[in-house]
This record gives C-alpha cells, sequence and structure tokens, in this order.
C-alpha cells in the first residue's frame, strides 16, 4: 500500500502537472538571472543585489525545509504539545543569529563562513577546517532531503518501487544541479523566494481554512484533537515523558536546534547576498517574522490533522507523521489541494538541495581551492569553474547518497546536521568574532574537536543502533544514552577551542582590532557589485 492508494481519490499525475508547473517557472527565472552572473560575485553572492526584505524572503525559503512543514506539522498531530516545542526551539534559533552573528559575519566575510573564521588566523589551516565543516553539515543535510525526496514525494506520486524511486531522487538531483550551475546564487536565490512565497501562501490557506471549519474557534479545535489523541496531546510530556533521560534528551536537541542554526553553512552565506549590514539585519528580522508566522501556521496544521484525519489514520500511511500534512490537505480539498501540497513539499526539498549545493561547492572552490591549493593567487574565473565542477561533484554524491539512504531513518540526518553545526561552527565563529586571544590552534581544535566529537556520539547512539527507529535497527552498538550529542558535544569544542588558544603563543592583536572596527562598523566591508 501506498500514500496515493492510502488516501482515497489522489490522483498522481496531477501532483506532477502541478510540480512541473513549478520547475518551468522556476527553470525560467534562474535562465533570466543567469545573464547578470558573470563575476565570482556574482556566482557566489549575487552581486551582494538583494534587498533585506528579497533576502529574508529567501532564508526562509532556505531554513523551512521539508522537516518543517511535513515533519513538525506530523509531530504535532501526533505528540501535541511536545511536537509544537520544535517549532518553538526553531524560532528561537533565529535570535541568536539575529543578535550575535548576521551583521558582524557581512560585515567581516566575503563569500563563505571561512573568510570569517581565517581573517585573522593563518589562512590555510583554517580555511581547510572551514570547508571540511562545511562539507560535513551540507552532506548530511543533503543526505536527508534526498533521501525525503525519494521517500515521500515518490509515495505522493504512488511510486513504490525502489527503481522508480531512485529516479525520483536523480531527477531532484539533477534540477538541483541545474539551477545551481546556470543561476548561481542569484538563481538559487529566487527559487527560495518563489517556494517561500507557495508554501507560506499554502499553509495560511490551509490554516485559514481549518479555523473557518471551528468557527474560529482554537478551543474547539483542540477540544476535538484531545477527544481523537486522547488528552495527552494537550500536556507536556507526551513525546519526551517525565524521566531524567528522555528530559536530557530533549534538552540536547534544543541546544542543537537553537545553537545549530546560527553555524548552518548555507544560512550564512546569505548575509553576503545583501549590499549593507542594515540589510543583512534587515533579512534576519523579515525571516523572524516569516518563519515565526509559519510556526504558528503549524500549530493550527497539526492540531487540524489530528482533529481531522487522527492519529489512527496518519500511523497507518506510510510516511506515518509525514504523512499528516497531505492526508489533511486531501481530508480538506481532495485531489487537487492534495497536488499542491505534494508540489509544494517537492519544490521545498528542491530549493532546499539547490541552497546547500552552493553552499558546499563555493566553500570548496574559495576556501580549499583558492586558498590553499592555488595560495590565494587562483583567477576569479577559474574559481567559479571550480564551483561548477563541484557542484556536478557534490549533486552526484547526493544523487547516490539519496538513494543509498532511502527507507532509512533520515529525521537523525537533520538532527546530525545542526548538532555538527553548533558544536563545529558556532564556537569558532563567536570565538572569532569576541574573543582578543583566539588563535589558529584553537580554531582547529574547536572545529575537527567538536566535529570528531559529535560524530563519534552520534555513531554510539540510539539513533543509529539499539532501537526499533534507528538507521540500523538489528544492530546494538548504543554506547551513548543520547540520541543528540549537542549537550556534550557543544560545550566539549567550546573547551577545546579555549584549551587549544591558551596554549598557544600566536596572536595578532592589530588583526583583531581591524576585525572588529569591521565588524562593528562595516568599514572595509564588501560592497554591491553594479552592473
Amino acid at each position: 500500500m501506498n500514500l496515493a492508494q492510502a488516501v482515497a481519490g489522489s490522483n498522481p499525475a496531477l501532483n506532477i502537472s502541478i510540480f512541473g508547473a513549478f520547475v518551468v517557472v522556476t527553470l525560467v527565472v534562474v535562465f533570466r538571472a543567469s545573464k547578470n552572473s558573470r563575476t565570482a560575485a556574482d556566482y557566489y553572492a549575487a552581486g551582494r543585489a538583494f534587498t533585506g526584505p528579497q533576502n529574508g524572503i529567501a532564508i526562509s525559503g532556505d531554513y523551512l525545509s521539508a522537516a518543517s512543514f511535513l515533519g513538525i506539522a506530523g509531530a504535532i498531530a501526533l505528540n501535541g504539545y511536545d511536537g509544537f516545542l520544535y517549532s518553538i526551539g526553531f524560532l528561537v534559533a533565529w535570535l541568536v543569529a539575529l543578535l550575535l552573528v548576521a551583521e558582524l559575519l557581512r560585515n567581516t566575510g566575503k563569500y563563505t563562513m571561512g573568510d570569517v573564521l581565517a581573517f585573522r588566523m593563518r589562512q590555510r589551516p583554517v580555511r581547510a577546517a572551514a570547508a571540511t565543516s562545511t562539507l560535513a553539515v551540507s552532506f548530511f543535510y543533503l543526505l536527508a532531503q534526498m533521501a525525503g525526496a525519494g521517500g515521500l514525494v515518490a509515495l505522493l506520486l504512488g511510486i513504490t518501487s525502489k527503481t522508480g524511486q531512485a529516479l525520483v531522487i536523480a531527477v531532484v538531483g539533477i534540477l538541483m544541479i541545474v539551477y545551481v550551475l546556470i543561476g548561481g546564487m542569484k538563481g538559487t536565490t529566487w527559487v527560495q523566494i518563489i517556494k517561500a512565497a507557495l508554501l507560506i501562501t499554502g499553509a495560511a490557506a490551509i490554516t485559514l481554512w481549518i479555523l473557518g471549519k471551528y468557527g474560529f474557534n482554537l478551543s474547539a479545535l483542540l477540544g476535538d484533537a484531545a477527544q481523537k489523541g486522547g488528552a495527552a496531546v494537550l500536556d507536556p510530556g507526551k513525546q519526551y515523558g517525565k524521566t531524567g533521560l528522555t528530559q536530557i534528551d530533549f534538552v540536547s536537541l534544543a541546544l542543537a536546534l537553537v545553537l545549530g542554526t546560527a553555524g548552518l553553512p548555507h544560512i550564512l552565506m546569505r548575509f553576503y547576498t545583501v549590499p549593507t549590514a542594515k540589510e543583512a539585519r534587515r533579512s534576519v528580522v523579515w525571516a523572524i517574522w516569516l518563519i515565526g508566522i509559519f510556526y504558528l501556521f503549524t500549530l493550527v496544521l497539526g492540531y487540524g490533522a489530528g482533529a481531522l484525519v487522527g492519529p489512527a489514520a496518519i500511523n497507518a500511511a506510510p510516511g506515518k507523521a509525514n504523512s499528516a500534512a497531505p492526508l489533511l490537505a486531501q481530508a480538506l480539498g481532495g485531489p487537487v489541494l492534495l497536488g499542491f501540497i505534494a508540489a509544494v513539499a517537492f519544490a521545498t526539498i528542491l530549493a532546499v538541495v539547490a541552497g546547500l549545493t552552493i553552499t558546499a561547492s563555493a566553500s570548496f572552490a574559495h576556501d580549499v581551492y583558492a586558498s590553499v591549493i592555488k595560495k590565494g593567487k587562483a583567477d576569479p574565473a577559474a574559481e567559479v569553474k571550480v564551483a561548477r565542477i563541484t557542484a556536478l561533484v557534490i549533486g552526484a554524491v547526493a544523487i547516490a547518497g539519496g538513494i543509498v539512504a532511502n527507507g532509512q531513518n533520515i529525521a537523525f540526518l537533520v538532527a546530525l546536521a545542526f548538532a555538527v553545526a553548533a558544536s563545529a561552527n558556532l564556537p569558532t565563529i563567536l570565538y572569532s568574532l569576541f574573543w582578543k586571544k583566539f588563535n589558529t590552534r584553537g580554531a582547529l581544535w574547536s572545529i575537527y574537536g567538536g566535529l570528531a566529537v559529535c560524530l563519534l556520539l552520534i555513531v554510539f547512539s540510539p539513533a543509529v543502533s539499539g532501537s526499533a527507529s534507528a538507521m540500523f535497527p538489528s544492530a546494538d552498538f548504543d554506547l551513548f544514552p543520547l540520541s543528540n550529542p549537542g549537550i556534550v558535544s557543544i560545550p566539549v569544542s567550546f573547551l577545546l577551542g579555549w584549551i587549544g588558544t591558551i596554549t598557544s603563543k600566536e596572536r595578532d592583536d592589530a588583526k583583531y582590532a581591524e576585525m572588529e572596527v569591521r565588524a562593528l562598523t562595516g568599514v572595509g566591508a564588501e560592497k554591491a557589485v553594479a552592473h
């Protein structure tokens, strides 16, 4: 049985045609954007020509992945209050990005996270470490999205064979490569803007539809959801219980979500697409509003699915929690609304993987090729060519990885991406921006140490083995009791950065003073490229 069969009246042909229309429109936009993509600044940072509001919409498009749209709606439908805690965690994370990172990063860097970390350090080792971390985060995020494309979208289109699902993953990967190769950051940003508008509009329409059915009485909706799913959906503790270990696990997950956002390379790179630090701040404020409104919609979507579809029907569908939003759309608007939600889900995955691919390819070309291999003497045109070749390689790896991971537990891959970003990237970024004594050894220990500890704890966690929902359910080597390592790996990374710094005599006070002035005032920051 598949979701298309499980939901009576589903029309895979309609789903494909709606998604096809999205692809055609976005490809036209990408081709038009590519006409102005001449320089490295155009390819990596869209010529720094986007306004704050435009970039804010694009950031929300980058951030609201399939996990946000389908996963959280499903989590609320099945677990109620505890599911909504994900929405709160993802939203609060933006305050860290706004208050500590956005403006300073925009002023200090040029194209990548490595620009900021290497500003006052020895360039080659720090850039290599930054690129390693960026590629690790991007790979796990890409793997989760591609596997999601195979599982979720194939179900929505009624494809059950592994070969058919592999074909769907390949199509997503090829489209992603086309967007990145042709449009660069400008084309990718417009895809994000279109996708964000579709997603938020669709969520708003369904939210109003649900509330309309209940006379805009939220209490009546919650009461109906409690009747179907039990009173526990309105109380804390349904998913994370009241035992000490599950509560520690939740705190660990919350830490990774809240601190990981400010260290996600594909989000950080968005701050370079605006002309000034003021626009960077505006873009984050816009993103907070849009993402906050969307996560309020998820509350109604989740409880609406719980009330109108019911936990039993959601758990009976192949995608379980991920099926909640499509089942709700089918219950409300029949095949047409289901088709729209299917297309939005596909567009969501496509836009996010395009953003991840350009970030990973830019990091390799700018940090590894230009700075490490060519020692800072690379021709900008050659650098962009390397970035495009890297995008092809990353696309091929993502397609292969997505096919291998298809059908596996992908939730831990998203959590891993956030945990790696919070463990390897954020401590190093904060130390670089705010600690005068911080040096190269501290940066390397913080990045590599945080990355190694995080990956090691994940491998030996219940997310990988030892439970029915693990990636390898038949194996049992879960020596570390928590599913998310954030509560351990993040403090360890901060500690390693501190120890590495105090055990090294390297210091460059003049370079720190220059970085501080540039970060706080914008003097010497990169400007928009005029055509």
